[in-house]
């Protein structure tokens, strides 16, 4: 019984100082308020419970989502959902924790709002509604980075992405007028254009016949007409039906009997 007691004991004290860490994740023993350099990614990790601890951390991709009011250029407030997707660099883990403790995540949304805020104001309310939203991304994402790197170097940043964007009513009212009223303009350069290329085929079809028209009157000579005539008075003469014809010469009057 009480070999049952002690060996219950003893695996007690062996769980309570080991710490599994599995994959995406790093550890990192913290003895005595120092962190190791010694950065376990996979296994477990023994320690001393009454000295140490170990802090595990993710090192995959992690994604912070805010939403918040971005100030614009014209002074306007718009709402949107924010994704900040980061990496920890697994060789700076230690001097992360050392430098921001456990709560960094709370200092990239800080310098997430002073870097927005900064960016967004020198945009109108509409370029966020626009293809101007990736370079908005990119140049909070680049001071971001500048800002990041002067507190805790070893966060990466790999993008910053606006979802959701509200505008306030009355601006989303004009830009979807605007929108239409384009749309509409397009439409009607579309009819406009049609228009004008059936325009453009009447004339060179009336071009043509009229071209026609001409050539086969020039070409129409006194010679030619007689000999028209001499081929028409040849055919009528093979005819077996009894005709009247009246003529001048040159080209024949027929009628029936």
């Amino acid at each position: 019984m009480k070999s049952n007691f002690i060996y219950g004991l003893g695996l007690m004290l062996i769980c309570s100082s080991c710490a599994v860490v599995r994959p995406g994740e790093a550890g990192v023993k913290q003895t005595l308020g120092k962190f190791s350099k010694n950065i376990s990614t996979q296994g477990t990790i023994f320690y001393n419970p009454l000295t140490s601890r170990v802090i595990k951390e993710s090192t995959q991709t992690n994604n912070i989502k805010l939403i918040l009011n971005l100030p614009t250029k014209e002074g306007l407030s718009v709402q949107s959902e924010i994704s900040i997707l980061y990496r920890l660099e697994q060789d700076k883990i230690p001097t992360i924790l050392e430098n921001l403790g456990q709560g960094y995540e709370s200092i990239i949304t800080s310098v997430f709002r002073s870097a927005s805020s900064d960016v967004c104001a020198q945009f109108y309310a509409k370029d966020m509604h626009s293809g101007m939203r990736a370079k908005i991304e990119e140049e909070i994402k680049a001071k971001m980075l500048v800002n990041i790197e002067k507190q805790a170097d070893g966060i990466e940043l790999i993008a910053v992405l606006m979802k959701s964007i509200q505008l306030p009513i009355g601006l989303a009212r004009s830009i979807e007028q605007k929108l239409q009223a384009e749309q509409d303009a397009m439409r009607m350069e579309f009819i406009i254009q049609q228009a004008k290329l059936e325009a453009d085929r009447k004339i060179i079809e009336a071009k043509a016949e009229r071209d026609s028209q001409k050539i086969l009157a020039e070409g129409l000579t006194p010679e030619i007409i007689k000999l028209r005539s001499i081929e028409a008075f040849n055919k009528l003469s093979q005819s077996t039906n009894s005709k009247v014809i009246i003529t001048d010469g040159n080209a024949p009057l027929l009628i029936n009997e």
